[in-house]
């Protein structure tokens, strides 16, 4: 039995995919079904910020997707970054609980853990792993250097997350940081928004999932995804269906960046074309 590749976006909601992604005119009730014709997966960044969406809501989500699709939506910054993972049995509970109505098709749900969460407290996530629920997936993205040393902490952390089925999140921000990010402003912001940390290539649950934040030279981003195409392809012959989520430094080009990457998968494995971009299709039209 082989994988399947889930690939998406960090959001569906984007102003900027208006005439490309999205028709010129698009309003945002509509975008979540344009975008789920096209890719598979979403990051869901939105929860991070404003925490568990209302029921109804979630429940229109998941009138819009197919059955297919996957929504991995990041715990909330309040139960992460405010809480550290100190206490939050009810908030937890809570957000499963509004996410109910899309439990068929929750992908692997997300915890970024703050820069400065280190060893000294994994047993907060060690506690929220032996709470989380079996019928949903889980990643895990730590950022604190420690945990990037291949020593006792990054051992530590990685058993844990194998114990559990917890996906380890691998974040590759090789091709951001590639060059100076002087005279862009997307890239400068980019730089100071995001950690830079090694890349490790690991396995921990079913469904790795894979981080690429992009350059805004193509040929850049072509050349670092160059190694994960043998990897991914690796996983889904073995049955593991890994998530690549795609983002470029403002996420202005994501879509287009995206739909490159999955050319180039595309000439090692067999995938589903991915759809023309409903924004294009309409403005040729005219």
């Amino acid at each position: 039995m082989t994988g399947r590749l889930h690939l998406g976006l960090p959001m569906w909601a984007n102003d900027d995919w208006r005439g490309s992604l999205y028709p010129p005119h698009a309003g945002e009730g509509g975008n979540l079904a344009d975008y789920a014709r096209v890719f598979s997966a979403v990051e869901g960044n939105t929860t991070f910020y404003s925490g568990a969406p209302k029921s109804e809501t979630v429940a229109a989500w998941a009138q819009r997707v197919p059955a297919d699709f996957r929504f991995c939506f990041k715990l909330p910054a309040s139960l992460t970054h405010e809480h550290r993972l100190q206490n939050i049995s009810a908030g937890f509970d809570a957000f499963v609980a509004a996410l109910a109505p899309l439990k068929a098709q929750l992908g692997p749900l997300m915890v970024q853990l703050p820069r400065d969460f280190g060893a000294e407290e994994l047993p907060q996530l060690q506690a929220l792993l032996d709470r989380w629920p079996a019928d949903i997936p889980c990643a895990v993205e730590a950022r604190h250097p420690e945990f990037f040393h291949k020593g006792e902490a990054e051992t530590t952390l990685n058993r844990m997350l194998i114990s559990h089925g917890a996906n380890r999140v691998m974040l590759d921000v090789r091709p951001l940081f590639s060059t100076s990010a002087d005279g862009h402003p997307g890239m400068q912001q980019a730089h100071g928004e995001k950690p830079r940390r090694p890349l490790h290539v690991i396995s921990t649950g079913c469904f790795p999932v894979v981080r690429f934040i992009g350059h805004i030279d193509d040929a850049i981003n072509l050349a670092y995804f160059q190694p994960w195409i043998n990897q991914l392809k690796l996983w889904i012959n073995q049955g593991i269906s890994p998530f690549l989520f795609v983002h470029t430094a403002d996420n202005r080009r994501s879509p287009e960046m995206a739909r490159q990457l999955h050319a180039a998968l595309g000439e090692q494995l067999t995938l589903a074309p991915l759809a023309d971009f409903p924004g294009e299709r309409q403005t040729s039209l005219f």
